[in-house]
């Protein structure tokens, strides 16, 4: 894959496709899900290794540099903290099909006491695993594509709140959404759309907000759970927003592939080697009363790495947001702790195994944070077990 050309577009329109049959599918044979593979000498490698503060600076505009974070973050002394947070590669696998992985999410709706399922995406492929003790990881399900050029990018989790099933939302290179029902395995087509703010990003550099609790929007969601095509003839009137409530290119200077809401703070990142955290408007100002004509950003913090230069390499957090995780172009893992009261200090944990050397395109943590899943460029997933 080359850095820009055949980098994947987000996807473009909401739709619903044909069917997804399930299919078996095979792990490769130097790679599966017995944790036995990584035993001896490069388990033991495979260990958790504290880094100093960060001291690499890339050329990203930060207008605040000495700005606190989160709310906690300015009050009292500001201390340098060790990184509390260590871990150990305990399995890896390969899918068969040999491509990249893009995507990947634990379910975190599930019950206490339920296994631990995650979802991965990567060509035509959707697949499902579950994790047990010892470091098992267990084939579920998996599902193919009609259309052998669809290339699945991301993947979301969610439920039905009827019948409390899980649903599975992914997308791809066709711009068409499809939702999962890994209980009936069939792709169905009511999905609930929950929150009230939506965080955008995209390869024009830019960071939209979107608010979709206007009365407009409100009308069209409930709108549009009762629309029946068999009555009519008449399609269904989208609702077509085409300005956002908030937009900013001064936090990056290349293609924006990942953003993430903590709290009311935004981390997000580009091809520059480090994570921005920054809000709309002035440190003051409340999100929720931020006007379309804003135009201040306030920094206030970054998270530094290296050899992450290439597009579409997400990060993620654990359920608590106590977590950052990262994973870069030479198979390397940062996790950072968020419970720090100054940001500019934060150390992080980087975590290595030799046999992972692919680039890790996108992380996940189970709800409880005890397992760190990471997919690769060719095909593996690695579970990292975290040491208590």
């Amino acid at each position: 894959m080359s850095e820009r050309g055949e980098a994947p577009a987000a996807a473009a329109s909401a739709g619903v496709g044909g069917e997804m049959p399930a299919k078996k599918q095979k792990l490769s044979s130097d790679e599966n899900s017995n944790p036995g593979d990584l035993s001896g000498d490069e388990n033991d490698d495979a260990v958790s290794i504290e880094s100093g503060t960060n001291t690499e600076r890339p050329d990203t505009p930060t207008n605040t540099p000495n700005a606190p974070g989160r709310k906690s973050w300015g009050k009292g002394k500001w201390k340098s903290k060790k990184c509390k947070y260590s871990f150990k590669c305990v399995n890896s696998l390969k899918e068969d099909h040999g491509q990249p992985l893009f995507g990947v999410q634990f379910n975190w709706h599930s019950k206490e006491g339920d296994p631990l399922v995650f979802a991965t995406v990567g060509s035509n492929r959707v697949t499902l695993y579950e994790c047990h003790s010892q470091g098992e990881i267990r084939l579920l399900q998996s599902y193919v594509d009609a259309d052998a050029d669809e290339n699945f990018y991301t993947c979301a989790w969610t439920y039905d709140s009827n019948t409390s099933h899980p649903l599975l939302a992914v997308a791809g290179s066709r711009g068409i959404i499809r939702i999962i029902n890994p209980i009936t395995m069939q792709c169905i087509k009511d999905y609930d759309l929950l929150g009230e703010k939506i965080m955008s990003c995209g390869m024009d550099h830019s960071l939209k907000l979107w608010r979709i609790n206007s009365k407009r929007m409100i009308n069209a969601i409930k709108e549009s759970y009762g629309y029946n095509p068999n009555k009519t003839n008449r399609p269904f009137i989208s609702q077509k927003i085409h300005f956002p409530d908030f937009s900013t290119r001064d936090i990056h200077r290349n293609y924006v592939d990942c953003v993430r809401w903590l709290g009311d703070l935004i981390l997000s990142k580009s091809c520059e080697n480090a994570i921005v955290c920054w809000k709309p408007g002035k440190m003051e100002d409340d999100i929720d009363k931020i006007k379309p004509s804003e135009s201040n950003v306030t920094i206030l913090g970054r998270f530094d790495y290296s050899q992450c230069d290439i597009w579409y390499m997400r990060f993620s957090m654990d359920f608590w947001q106590k977590m950052l995780a990262l994973g870069n172009q030479v198979g390397k893992l940062y996790v950072w702790d968020l419970e720090i009261e100054d940001p500019h200090k934060a150390k992080c944990t980087t975590l290595t195994h030799p046999k992972c050397v692919a680039a890790i395109r996108q992380t996940s943590f189970s709800r409880d944070s005890s397992i760190l899943i990471a997919v690769c460029d060719d095909a593996s997933i690695w579970r990292w077990d975290r040491l208590r």
